[in-house]
Protein backbone atom coordinates (compact mmCIF):
# COMPACT_ATOMS: atom_id res chain seq x y z
CA UNK A 1 0.00 0.00 0.00
CA UNK A 2 1.20 3.48 -1.17
CA UNK A 3 0.10 5.64 1.62
CA UNK A 4 1.15 8.79 0.14
CA UNK A 5 -0.12 7.98 -3.31
CA UNK A 6 -3.65 7.33 -1.24
CA UNK A 7 -3.22 10.65 0.33
CA UNK A 8 -2.75 12.51 -2.72
CA UNK A 9 -6.12 11.17 -4.22
CA UNK A 10 -7.97 12.13 -1.51
CA UNK A 11 -6.11 16.03 -1.99
CA UNK A 12 -6.62 16.10 -5.55
CA UNK A 13 -10.58 15.68 -4.61
CA UNK A 14 -10.56 17.90 -1.57
CA UNK A 15 -9.04 20.66 -4.40
CA UNK A 16 -11.43 19.43 -7.04
CA UNK A 17 -14.83 20.22 -4.70
CA UNK A 18 -13.55 22.84 -2.84
CA UNK A 19 -14.16 20.51 0.49
CA UNK A 20 -11.88 22.18 2.91
CA UNK A 21 -9.76 25.29 2.49
CA UNK A 22 -5.96 24.38 1.93
CA UNK A 23 -4.58 23.49 5.84
CA UNK A 24 -8.20 24.63 7.31
CA UNK A 25 -9.96 23.46 10.40
CA UNK A 26 -12.15 20.14 9.86
CA UNK A 27 -14.00 17.68 12.51
CA UNK A 28 -14.14 14.46 11.53
CA UNK A 29 -17.15 12.46 12.93
CA UNK A 30 -15.38 9.18 13.76
CA UNK A 31 -17.03 5.69 15.03
CA UNK A 32 -13.42 4.00 15.02
CA UNK A 33 -14.01 1.95 12.46
CA UNK A 34 -11.37 2.15 9.31
CA UNK A 35 -12.84 4.64 7.44
CA UNK A 36 -13.25 7.08 9.64
CA UNK A 37 -9.76 6.26 10.93
CA UNK A 38 -8.37 6.70 7.74
CA UNK A 39 -10.44 9.81 7.23
CA UNK A 40 -8.26 11.25 10.56
CA UNK A 41 -4.88 10.02 9.75
CA UNK A 42 -5.14 10.99 5.96
CA UNK A 43 -6.17 14.31 6.73
CA UNK A 44 -4.29 15.13 9.47
CA UNK A 45 -1.07 14.11 7.09
CA UNK A 46 -2.11 15.97 4.53
CA UNK A 47 -2.09 19.14 6.63
CA UNK A 48 -5.36 20.12 7.87
CA UNK A 49 -6.22 20.95 11.44
CA UNK A 50 -7.97 17.88 12.44
CA UNK A 51 -10.43 17.45 15.20
CA UNK A 52 -12.38 14.67 15.88
CA UNK A 53 -16.36 13.96 17.50
CA UNK A 54 -17.88 10.50 18.12
CA UNK A 55 -21.15 9.78 18.94
CA UNK A 56 -22.11 7.14 21.48
CA UNK A 57 -25.70 5.94 20.29
CA UNK A 58 -25.61 3.69 23.42
CA UNK A 59 -26.70 0.77 21.34
CA UNK A 60 -24.21 -2.08 21.87
CA UNK A 61 -23.49 -2.25 25.85
CA UNK A 62 -19.94 -2.56 26.23
CA UNK A 63 -18.97 -2.23 22.45
CA UNK A 64 -20.45 1.10 22.43
CA UNK A 65 -18.11 2.11 25.70
CA UNK A 66 -15.43 0.63 24.45
CA UNK A 67 -15.41 2.45 20.52
CA UNK A 68 -15.72 6.01 22.81
CA UNK A 69 -12.81 4.64 24.83
CA UNK A 70 -11.19 3.82 22.10
CA UNK A 71 -11.97 7.01 19.45
CA UNK A 72 -11.23 9.95 22.62
CA UNK A 73 -7.43 7.62 22.93
CA UNK A 74 -6.67 6.73 19.70
CA UNK A 75 -8.00 9.74 17.87
CA UNK A 76 -8.71 12.15 20.37
CA UNK A 77 -12.25 12.57 20.07
CA UNK A 78 -14.79 14.08 21.99
CA UNK A 79 -17.49 12.04 22.84
CA UNK A 80 -21.24 13.04 22.79
CA UNK A 81 -23.38 10.60 24.48
CA UNK A 82 -26.84 10.63 22.63
CA UNK A 83 -29.45 7.65 23.53
CA UNK A 84 -30.02 5.90 19.89
CA UNK A 85 -32.03 3.40 21.17
CA UNK A 86 -35.69 2.74 19.12
CA UNK A 87 -34.79 4.63 16.33
CA UNK A 88 -34.91 3.99 12.89
CA UNK A 89 -31.18 3.74 10.81
CA UNK A 90 -32.18 7.15 9.41
CA UNK A 91 -33.49 8.62 12.45
CA UNK A 92 -29.83 7.43 14.30
CA UNK A 93 -27.60 9.20 10.86
CA UNK A 94 -29.59 12.29 11.92
CA UNK A 95 -28.48 12.22 15.39
CA UNK A 96 -24.61 11.71 14.42
CA UNK A 97 -25.11 14.94 12.41
CA UNK A 98 -26.74 16.86 15.21
CA UNK A 99 -23.14 17.50 16.77
CA UNK A 100 -20.62 19.76 16.05
CA UNK A 101 -22.65 22.38 13.63
CA UNK A 102 -20.47 25.36 14.32
CA UNK A 103 -17.94 23.15 12.44
CA UNK A 104 -16.98 22.03 9.09
CA UNK A 105 -17.37 18.37 9.40
CA UNK A 106 -16.22 15.07 7.15
CA UNK A 107 -16.99 11.74 7.56
CA UNK A 108 -15.63 8.60 5.88
CA UNK A 109 -18.16 7.67 3.07
CA UNK A 110 -16.29 5.62 0.70
CA UNK A 111 -16.88 4.85 -3.00
CA UNK A 112 -18.38 1.26 -1.19
CA UNK A 113 -20.89 3.23 0.74
CA UNK A 114 -21.58 5.07 -2.56
CA UNK A 115 -22.09 2.02 -4.22
CA UNK A 116 -24.39 0.72 -1.62
CA UNK A 117 -26.48 4.01 -1.40
CA UNK A 118 -26.90 4.04 -5.33
CA UNK A 119 -28.44 0.35 -5.04
CA UNK A 120 -30.85 1.72 -2.34
CA UNK A 121 -31.43 4.31 -3.71
CA UNK A 122 -32.82 2.86 -6.75
CA UNK A 123 -34.97 0.29 -5.43
CA UNK A 124 -36.15 2.87 -2.65
CA UNK A 125 -36.68 6.03 -5.11
CA UNK A 126 -36.58 4.69 -8.52
CA UNK A 127 -33.47 6.95 -9.08
CA UNK A 128 -29.97 6.25 -9.06
CA UNK A 129 -28.49 9.08 -7.06
CA UNK A 130 -25.87 8.86 -4.34
CA UNK A 131 -23.82 10.56 -2.07
CA UNK A 132 -22.77 14.28 -2.96
CA UNK A 133 -19.45 15.47 -2.46
CA UNK A 134 -20.90 17.73 -0.01
CA UNK A 135 -24.34 17.85 1.75
CA UNK A 136 -26.81 20.43 1.78
CA UNK A 137 -25.34 21.25 5.41
CA UNK A 138 -21.80 21.31 4.66
CA UNK A 139 -21.00 17.98 6.03
CA UNK A 140 -17.77 16.63 3.72
CA UNK A 141 -17.12 13.01 2.09
CA UNK A 142 -13.00 13.38 1.26
CA UNK A 143 -13.16 9.63 0.68
CA UNK A 144 -15.62 8.68 -1.69
CA UNK A 145 -12.28 8.35 -4.53
CA UNK A 146 -11.67 5.50 -2.45
CA UNK A 147 -12.89 1.62 -1.97
CA UNK A 148 -13.57 0.23 1.44
CA UNK A 149 -10.36 -2.21 1.15
CA UNK A 150 -8.24 0.56 0.33
CA UNK A 151 -8.88 1.91 3.73
CA UNK A 152 -8.27 -0.99 5.71
CA UNK A 153 -5.17 -1.52 4.05
CA UNK A 154 -4.62 2.37 4.96
CA UNK A 155 -4.94 2.04 8.50
CA UNK A 156 -2.79 -1.54 8.31
CA UNK A 157 0.04 -0.06 6.70
CA UNK A 158 -0.18 3.21 9.34
CA UNK A 159 -0.48 0.59 11.62
CA UNK A 160 -3.88 2.06 13.14
CA UNK A 161 -5.92 0.07 15.27
CA UNK A 162 -9.34 -0.20 14.47
CA UNK A 163 -12.87 -1.03 15.66
CA UNK A 164 -15.62 -3.26 13.68
CA UNK A 165 -19.19 -2.55 14.27
CA UNK A 166 -20.70 -5.79 14.17
CA UNK A 167 -23.73 -4.33 14.30
CA UNK A 168 -23.79 -3.43 10.77
CA UNK A 169 -24.85 -6.95 9.43
CA UNK A 170 -28.45 -6.15 10.97
CA UNK A 171 -29.32 -2.72 8.95
CA UNK A 172 -30.53 -2.20 5.74
CA UNK A 173 -26.78 -1.28 4.23
CA UNK A 174 -25.51 -4.58 5.73
CA UNK A 175 -28.12 -6.49 3.75
CA UNK A 176 -27.00 -4.70 0.41
CA UNK A 177 -23.37 -5.66 1.38
CA UNK A 178 -23.39 -8.76 2.50
CA UNK A 179 -25.88 -10.06 0.45
CA UNK A 180 -27.11 -7.82 -2.52
CA UNK A 181 -23.81 -6.94 -3.94
CA UNK A 182 -21.80 -10.68 -3.81
CA UNK A 183 -24.51 -11.96 -6.01
CA UNK A 184 -24.45 -9.18 -8.54
CA UNK A 185 -20.69 -9.57 -8.05
CA UNK A 186 -21.84 -13.28 -9.83
CA UNK A 187 -23.51 -12.15 -12.36
CA UNK A 188 -20.56 -9.59 -13.34
CA UNK A 189 -16.80 -9.19 -11.50
CA UNK A 190 -17.05 -5.11 -12.17
CA UNK A 191 -20.61 -4.67 -11.04
CA UNK A 192 -19.45 -2.24 -8.12
CA UNK A 193 -17.39 -0.10 -10.99
CA UNK A 194 -20.12 -0.14 -13.11
CA UNK A 195 -22.93 0.94 -10.29
CA UNK A 196 -20.88 3.77 -9.42
CA UNK A 197 -20.51 4.84 -13.29
CA UNK A 198 -24.57 5.85 -12.70
CA UNK A 199 -23.57 8.84 -10.84
CA UNK A 200 -21.01 10.13 -14.11
CA UNK A 201 -22.42 12.28 -16.39
CA UNK A 202 -20.00 11.63 -18.57
CA UNK A 203 -21.13 8.20 -19.53
CA UNK A 204 -23.76 9.56 -21.22
CA UNK A 205 -23.35 13.14 -21.93
CA UNK A 206 -21.15 14.76 -24.57
CA UNK A 207 -17.35 14.73 -23.90
CA UNK A 208 -17.16 18.63 -24.38
CA UNK A 209 -20.14 19.60 -22.26
CA UNK A 210 -18.95 16.80 -19.77
CA UNK A 211 -15.65 18.60 -19.25
CA UNK A 212 -17.38 21.80 -18.81
CA UNK A 213 -19.13 20.14 -16.48
CA UNK A 214 -16.00 19.06 -14.46
CA UNK A 215 -14.34 22.18 -15.32
CA UNK A 216 -12.95 24.30 -12.29
CA UNK A 217 -13.28 27.25 -14.22
CA UNK A 218 -15.06 30.42 -13.64
CA UNK A 219 -16.25 30.88 -16.97
CA UNK A 220 -16.27 28.44 -19.51
CA UNK A 221 -18.29 27.88 -23.07
CA UNK A 222 -17.90 25.15 -25.24
CA UNK A 223 -18.71 24.61 -29.34
CA UNK A 224 -21.43 21.02 -29.23
CA UNK A 225 -21.66 21.58 -32.46
CA UNK A 226 -24.55 22.31 -34.97
CA UNK A 227 -24.19 26.31 -33.69
CA UNK A 228 -24.93 25.34 -30.30
CA UNK A 229 -22.50 26.12 -27.14
CA UNK A 230 -22.76 25.45 -23.86
CA UNK A 231 -22.27 28.40 -21.44
CA UNK A 232 -20.81 28.10 -17.96
CA UNK A 233 -20.75 30.95 -15.22
CA UNK A 234 -19.69 29.48 -12.05
CA UNK A 235 -23.05 27.55 -9.88
CA UNK A 236 -24.97 28.45 -13.37
CA UNK A 237 -25.07 26.53 -17.44
CA UNK A 238 -27.08 27.41 -20.35
CA UNK A 239 -27.38 26.61 -23.78
CA UNK A 240 -27.21 29.40 -26.60
CA UNK A 241 -27.06 29.74 -30.40
CA UNK A 242 -23.23 30.48 -31.45
CA UNK A 243 -22.57 33.34 -33.53
CA UNK A 244 -24.98 34.05 -36.54
CA UNK A 245 -24.20 36.21 -39.52
CA UNK A 246 -27.18 38.99 -39.73
CA UNK A 247 -27.44 38.69 -43.45
CA UNK A 248 -30.82 40.31 -44.27
CA UNK A 249 -32.71 38.85 -40.96
CA UNK A 250 -31.98 36.79 -38.45
CA UNK A 251 -34.91 35.39 -35.98
CA UNK A 252 -33.62 34.92 -32.29
CA UNK A 253 -36.43 34.16 -29.51
CA UNK A 254 -39.28 36.50 -30.27
CA UNK A 255 -36.85 39.00 -32.14
CA UNK A 256 -36.43 39.27 -35.69
CA UNK A 257 -32.94 41.73 -36.01
CA UNK A 258 -32.63 42.86 -39.88
CA UNK A 259 -29.56 44.95 -41.18
CA UNK A 260 -27.82 45.48 -44.91
CA UNK A 261 -24.93 46.20 -43.24
CA UNK A 262 -22.05 43.61 -44.16
CA UNK A 263 -19.79 41.71 -41.47
CA UNK A 264 -22.33 41.88 -38.55
CA UNK A 265 -22.94 38.87 -36.45
CA UNK A 266 -25.97 37.91 -33.94
CA UNK A 267 -24.73 35.97 -30.58
CA UNK A 268 -25.89 35.74 -27.13
CA UNK A 269 -24.18 37.73 -24.04
CA UNK A 270 -20.92 36.87 -22.83
CA UNK A 271 -19.71 38.17 -19.94
CA UNK A 272 -17.08 41.01 -20.31
CA UNK A 273 -18.93 42.50 -23.43
CA UNK A 274 -19.05 45.96 -23.87
CA UNK A 275 -20.51 48.68 -25.98
CA UNK A 276 -18.58 49.40 -29.21
CA UNK A 277 -16.43 52.52 -28.45
CA UNK A 278 -17.53 52.87 -24.88
CA UNK A 279 -16.56 51.73 -21.66
CA UNK A 280 -19.60 50.45 -20.22
CA UNK A 281 -20.72 46.96 -20.24
CA UNK A 282 -23.66 44.81 -21.32
CA UNK A 283 -24.13 43.54 -18.41
CA UNK A 284 -24.54 47.34 -16.67
CA UNK A 285 -26.96 47.88 -19.49
CA UNK A 286 -28.96 45.21 -18.40
CA UNK A 287 -29.25 46.25 -15.38
CA UNK A 288 -30.04 49.98 -16.20
CA UNK A 289 -32.93 48.51 -18.55
CA UNK A 290 -34.23 46.30 -15.98
CA UNK A 291 -33.59 43.08 -17.49
CA UNK A 292 -33.94 39.85 -14.71
CA UNK A 293 -31.14 37.73 -14.66
CA UNK A 294 -32.92 34.78 -15.92
CA UNK A 295 -33.50 36.68 -19.26
CA UNK A 296 -30.21 37.79 -19.95
CA UNK A 297 -28.80 34.96 -21.79
CA UNK A 298 -31.16 34.15 -24.24
CA UNK A 299 -30.79 38.15 -25.17
CA UNK A 300 -29.66 38.74 -28.41
CA UNK A 301 -26.62 40.93 -29.61
CA UNK A 302 -25.67 42.90 -32.66
CA UNK A 303 -21.71 42.88 -33.05
CA UNK A 304 -19.09 43.20 -35.74
CA UNK A 305 -16.05 41.44 -34.27
CA UNK A 306 -15.87 41.36 -30.50
CA UNK A 307 -17.68 44.80 -30.44
CA UNK A 308 -21.43 44.81 -29.51
CA UNK A 309 -23.19 47.60 -31.58
CA UNK A 310 -26.57 47.27 -30.81
CA UNK A 311 -29.06 45.35 -28.07
CA UNK A 312 -32.02 44.80 -29.45
CA UNK A 313 -34.70 46.61 -27.62
CA UNK A 314 -32.49 49.09 -25.63
CA UNK A 315 -29.39 49.98 -27.32
CA UNK A 316 -30.31 50.95 -31.09
CA UNK A 317 -28.06 51.16 -33.96
CA UNK A 318 -28.84 53.42 -37.09
CA UNK A 319 -28.38 50.02 -39.19
CA UNK A 320 -30.24 47.78 -37.51
CA UNK A 321 -33.94 46.87 -37.18
CA UNK A 322 -34.88 44.92 -34.43
CA UNK A 323 -38.72 44.08 -33.88
CA UNK A 324 -39.77 41.69 -30.81
CA UNK A 325 -42.74 39.83 -32.32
Amino acid sequence: MDTEALRARIEQYVRRHGLIEPGGEVCCLVSGGADSTCLWHALRALGYRVTAVHVNHRLRGADSEEDARFCAATLGAEVVELDGRGLSEAELREQRYSVARDRLRATGHTASDQVETILYRIVSRGAPTGIEPRRGDGVVHPLLPLWREETDAYCAAEGMAVRVDASNAGTKRGAIRDEILPLLRRLHPAADENLLRLLDPRETLPPALADLLASPAGSKRVDLGGGLQAVREYDRLWLERGPVDLAGEVRWGPWCIRSELQGLKVRGWRPGDRLAGRSKKIQDVFVDAKIPRSEREAWPLVVRGDEVIAVPGIVEHAGVEAVRE
